[in-house]
Parts: C-alpha cells; structure tokens; sequence
C-alpha cells in the first residue's frame, strides 16, 4: 500500500522547561534523558489484533474471524446448564451450520439451487477438537439424522414445556436453539463443548470468494440435479456457490449424508490447506478482507472473545494439512425407524464410545497407517452401499453366508437375508436402480462373474440374489481414501497432490 503524503514539517521552536518542572539532572551536572518508549512496529500491531478462526460446515463452511469480538453476534448456548460432562483436555468447539439461505440473492438461489423456504434447523453438526498443545485439530462429524433423545427443554418458538423426546439431531436448533443443540450433543457423546460457533451459506461462499477459491479432486464425476453439482472427474477450483454445491450434495451417489460429510472433511481439509499455505494468517490485510466479509454470518457464545481467538489464530499458522484429523461418528444401523420421527441413522455405541474417549483424553484418533491387504479398486467405497441378499437357490444358508462375507468386505448390508421367489437362480445377481449404479458397479466387483441388473425405481438399497455360482466375496476399496469410510483420515491424504 503506497505511504500517504505527508503534511510539510514547519519548523518549531524546542520546547522551553516550565519553571516549575525543569529535568532532573545527574550527579555529573549533565540532565537524565527522558526514556522514550518505542512505538511498536506496524506487524506487531496487527499481529495482536488481528486473529483467524477456520472451521467448516456441510453446507457451510469456515469462518475467519479477527480480534474484533464486540462484532461478532453473540448468542448464550451454556445459560442455565446443569448436570454438565466433566471438562477434559484441550479445547471443544461445537460448529454448527444453519441454513441461513433467505440472506442469499434472487440470483445466487437460482443459479445453486437454492430454492425453497429455510428450514431453520442445522445443516452440519460438527465437533472440532483442538489439542491442548495447539499441535492438533480433530474434527467429528454428526450426522444430521443421527437418532437423538432431547432432554426436558422449553421451545424456543412457542414457549411450551417439553419431556424428554426422541427426534433428528438437527431438528434440536429448531426446538430449542443452540442451547437444546448444545445440551443434546453434550448428553449423546459425554463431551463437554466449550464453545459454539455457528455459521450459514452466507459466511461459507464469502469466506471461500476472499481466499481465491479451494482446489478440490474427484476421482468420478460427481454430478447432483438438486444442487446443480456438476464436476467432471479431476481437479477443480471451486469459488464460493460452487463450493457450497460440492458440500450439500447428497445425490451424487447412494451415500447421501455419510457421502456429503466425507465431501465436507475433504473439503474443509482443502480449506486449511488454502488458508495456511497462501499467507492469510500473517497478511493483515487479508485478515482484514477475510473478516469484514464474514463477520456478519458468524454467531459466538459470549465466553469465545478475543484470547480464544488470538490462541486459535497463533496455532492455526502451524497447521498444515496433516495436523488436521477427520472422522464421522460410527453408524450402528442405517434407516433405523422410530414412530414420529422417521428414518433416522443409530450410532454404533461401542465405537461412538471409544471416539469421544478419545476426544476427552486428548489423545490423536488417527492410528498409524498400516499396509492393507491387497484389494480391487472401485469408484464408491463399500462402506456407503446398502446391500439386502436374497438366497436363489436351495442352498440351505447360502444367503447368511454371502450377508456375513460382504459385510466383513465392509458392505452395508440389512443382517436380514431373505429367500428369492425363484430357487434356481444360477448367476449371482446384483439388481440396483439405475442412480446408483455406481455402486452396484462396485458391489459386482466385490462378487466376481455377477451379473448387474437395472431395475427403475428401486431406490438406495441395492439387491444381490445369490446364485450357485457363489464361491467368495472379492476385498474392494475405494480410489477415493476418504470416501465412506468410518475411520480417520488426516488431511493430507485427502488434498489434491
């Protein structure tokens, strides 16, 4: 930035001592220097006003926040809450992402597809735990159909008292604010938040428009008609409508929300790498283009001031892609039902269990990498593909054997095999609906010599109809390492190279 004109320096007269104040002087005669105190530098200022917080969400995104506090929206998610987890090491942020879509333009709707009324609910759920050494950031998703149970809460729209009732983790905001969201996670994982941190579709494509894009790579095309998603495999720059496309598809494939929450650790792992490979922790002038166009969109608990920010801002200019860990909560059972709610996802309890220990001990969830035994390459990870086995043959307990090989393989099946209307079947039929033929594509490499059968309208669930032919299941993965999988990835292995 040029130096501004400087006004002419008139010359001055030195200033005389008044009578009454005249400079002390040494022993020697000679008069004591009054000591100067220096200015500090320009960077030294900006360093300690200045701070950034990056996060992100599933529809939404990271927000970069400065010093500034009095200008972040303040809401108070901790007021009147008792029977809290005990606090364990390091620091918990609940991130939640709203829909916040009435803020978007006339135009930006039609051109991502974002019609519709606001559900006013959270899109993304997400814990980001920092390390206490501020070496660490593990972030876990929660999926937004996660069977949660609300404890007793008054609504936050009508004022009426509510016991304790089953609903979707994401429907808690729309009942009872950030507070009942607060209190539902905390009962559901035994994790004490520490803070909450709340942004929208606004935040996400500002913050994304000032850091200059995010590089992302797909190994497929992904392609999604609701959010007009359209990305030939490859890898792309994504400004911040686009982005906010990539990270609320849920229809590029059979994996719908578990396959969106691994697009956002994917894509939030880009984001960090953009903002601490580009310079934008130590420019504060980017700082200060970063936070101008997301304050606005970014809601805070009262207690996440200015020394959490600056600690966080300090920290974020070491990280780098590998100092970031990501994982989705462990899902028990998919479509598991409850009256009055619907389909919703049940958490596997042990591995939720062990997860959140961990968060509570500090202690890194990604292992050390291991070799894997050597398997086929497919386009969807077996973890995202629903799979119900029929016996077609007269094979006494042929189905149970193929449900328990595909799902050792990692397959998603039902556990509920049944017996095919034809007992004669001599090929193994994979029978899928045309939209998910991706996945049946990778499920048929996981049974050798199958046969792929479309059948319109069948919907997610994919069917394999065992035949005679059945020996064993083939080990597939994923190109994609992050794809569907329950397990931890750190971000540099989900980067572009």
């Amino acid at each position: 930035m040029p130096t501004p004109p400087r006004s002419p320096v008139r010359p001055q007269r030195p200033p005389q001592p008044s009578p009454a104040r005249r400079p002390a002087r040494r022993s020697g005669g000679r008069p004591v220097r009054p000591v100067r105190r220096r200015r500090p530098r320009w960077a030294m200022r900006a360093l300690t006003t200045l701070s950034v917080v990056v996060l992100a969400s599933a529809g939404i995104g990271h927000a970069v926040l400065n010093s500034l506090d009095a200008d972040i929206a303040r809401v108070d998610p901790f007021k009147d809450m008792k029977n809290r987890p005990e606090a364990g090491h390091g620091m918990n942020l609940l991130l939640v992402g709203t829909d916040g879509r009435e803020k978007i333009t006339e135009a930006e709707r039609r051109t991502y597809r974002l019609g519709g009324a606001p559900c006013h609910c959270t899109d993304t759920v997400m814990i980001v735990h920092i390390s206490e050494d501020r070496d660490r950031a593990s972030i876990v998703s929660l999926p937004r159909d996660s069977y949660a149970e609300v404890p007793e809460h008054t609504d936050a729209v009508t004022g009426r008292r509510h016991a304790p009732h089953p609903l979707k983790l994401n429907a808690a905001y729309a009942e009872g604010g950030p507070t009942l969201t607060v209190r539902t996670v905390e009962n559901m994982t035994h994790v004490k938040i520490d803070h909450y941190l709340e942004v929208d579709f606004t935040s996400f494509m500002k913050t994304v428009d000032v850091l200059g894009g995010v590089r992302i790579c797909t190994v497929q095309p992904l392609k999604d008609r609701y959010t007009g998603l359209d990305l030939a495999a490859g890898t792309h720059v994504l400004g911040g409508g686009q982005a906010l496309q990539y990270v609320r598809s849920r229809h590029t494939d059979g994996s719908s929300d578990l396959g969106r929450m691994k697009r956002q650790q994917r894509f939030l792992a880009a984001l960090v790498s953009q903002a601490t490979s580009s310079g934008v922790l130590l420019n504060p002038m980017k700082f200060r283009d970063v936070t101008r166009a997301v304050l606005g969109s970014v809601r805070a608990d009262k207690g996440f001031g200015t020394d959490e920010l600056l600690d966080l801002g300090r920290a974020m200019r070491n990280f780098s892609p590998s100092s970031s860990e990501f994982t989705t909560v462990p899902i028990g059972q998919m479509a598991y039902v409850v009256k009055g709610v619907g389909s919703t996802l049940k958490w596997d309890e042990p591995k939720a269990r062990a997860l959140f220990e961990a968060l509570r001990d500090d202690r890194p969830l990604a292992a050390p990498h291991a070799p894997r035994p050597r398997a086929v390459r497919v386009a969807v990870a077996p973890q995202q593909i629903r799979v119900q086995i029929e016996n077609g043959t007269a094979t006494t307990g042929l189905g149970k054997k193929v449900d328990g090989a595909l799902a050792a393989t990692g397959f998603r099946t039902t556990g509920r095999p049944t017996t095919a209307p034809d007992s004669s079947v001599r090929r193994t039929v994979v029978a899928y609906d045309p939209r998910w033929d991706r996945s049946a594509k990778s499920l048929a490499a996981a049974l050798p010599g199958s046969e792929l059968r479309a059948v319109p309208g069948q919907g997610p669930l994919l069917k394999v109809i065992a035949g005679a032919d059945f020996r064993q299941v083939t080990r597939v993965r994923a190109d994609d390492p992050a794809q569907g999988e329950n397990g931890v990835v750190t971000g540099d292995q989900v980067v572009c190279p």
